[in-house]
């Protein structure tokens, strides 16, 4: 059998073509191979071999993710997906392939996709625009190198969840890393150790190096804060419960507890106060409002499903002064096993 091209498919509804056409500029950019051709856009036998063909030899399947797909019964997308997904039934658990990618607000909870694509964890590239550490991860994928490995396997569980490549490592964060203690309870926390590191490169990516600098920056912060919302802040909303079995709320409020504690620990981070966090559960206020309130410039919310013993948590981190993304990601466990 002969080993399969190292090409990245991309897959996408017709009304996504320019936000597919960024993703595909910025891979091949990278020196990536990716199969992505608007022209042949044209159905019929000859087509649906050639694209069930390189499906099949591909590295990589990106399936694209949006308003246009949920608002879709049928398009020729789902053909493609039913046709990746059928692929994985020979792949071994641990086997990068599918990388689902949402390119707007599209919830990943409600989103009209195979049950296969949520196993895997999910990228967001608002609009199809792409970012040089997107690139660095797709490169990773493709790489035939076992040195990569430990980069991405945090522990036999998330093993079965690396289809989507999260989280390469970042040099830039060397001296900002979390004390031992802090990574130890990281790890006694599976599901949301994820999200500290997230909020700490994409809050705390700037923090200085050490020594001088690090006092000097220090002391004008301390100057300037007065009056201004830091930088780096944070404030954790309660996590939601979506189960149906309302018992799970105290999990749900423990998976927050746990994050703000998390949190607190690293220096220079500003996180509100459980009390300050739990004034706003239950309230259908604005995310604008809340993070004025609590004098934050990022808001982390998530929530938390149940059914039978599969768990399932999501969180994402949001740039209030802007009303994006920094950050989101879905979690599924074994509850037996969620410690």
């Amino acid at each position: 059998m002969t080993e399969p091209s190292k090409a990245v498919f991309l897959s996408y509804a017709s009304q996504d073509a320019e936000a597919a056409r960024r993703i595909c500029d910025a891979l091949r950019a990278g020196g990536i191979e990716v199969w992505f051709d608007q022209s042949e856009l044209r159905g019929g036998d000859a087509w649906d071999r050639k694209i069930t063909k390189q499906i099949r030899e591909c590295a990589l399947f990106i399936a694209i993710i949006s308003a246009h797909t949920d608002a879709r019964a049928e398009g020729y997308f789902r053909r493609e997906w039913r046709v990746a997904v059928d692929r994985t039934r020979d792949m071994a658990d641990d086997e990068a392939f599918l990388l689902p990618l949402v390119i707007d607000a599209t919830p990943d909870a409600t989103a009209r996709v195979p049950d296969k694509f949520r196993e895997v964890q999910w990228s967001r590239l608002p609009g199809g625009e792409t970012p040089a550490a997107f690139v660095e991860r797709v490169a990773r994928l493709l790489s035939p190198e076992p040195s990569h490995a430990p980069a991405e396997v945090r522990s036999p569980d998330a093993a079965r969840h690396t289809g989507a490549a999260h989280r390469p490592p970042a040099p830039s964060l060397a001296a900002s890393r979390p004390t031992p203690r802090v990574l130890f309870l990281i790890a006694a926390v599976v599901v949301i150790g994820l999200g500290y590191l997230a909020v700490d490169r994409l809050i705390l990516s700037k923090r200085p190096a050490a020594g001088i600098q690090n006092s000097a920056a220090s002391g004008q912060s301390t100057a300037s804060a007065k009056g201004a919302i830091p930088e780096k802040s944070v404030a954790v909303l309660p996590f939601v419960n979506e189960s149906s079995d309302k018992d799970q709320e105290y999990f749900a409020d423990g998976l927050t507890d746990t994050m703000i504690d998390l949190l607190a620990k690293v220096p220079d981070l500003h996180v509100p106060a459980r009390s300050s966090s739990f004034f706003f559960k239950g309230k259908n206020e604005e995310l604008s409002a809340i993070a004025a309130k609590l004098h934050v410039t990022y808001v982390l919310e998530g929530t938390v499903r149940r059914a039978g013993n599969r768990l399932r948590v999501s969180a994402e981190l949001i740039r209030t002064d802007t009303g994006y993304h920094a950050w989101s990601e879905t979690y599924d466990r074994d509850a037996k096993d969620i410690f």
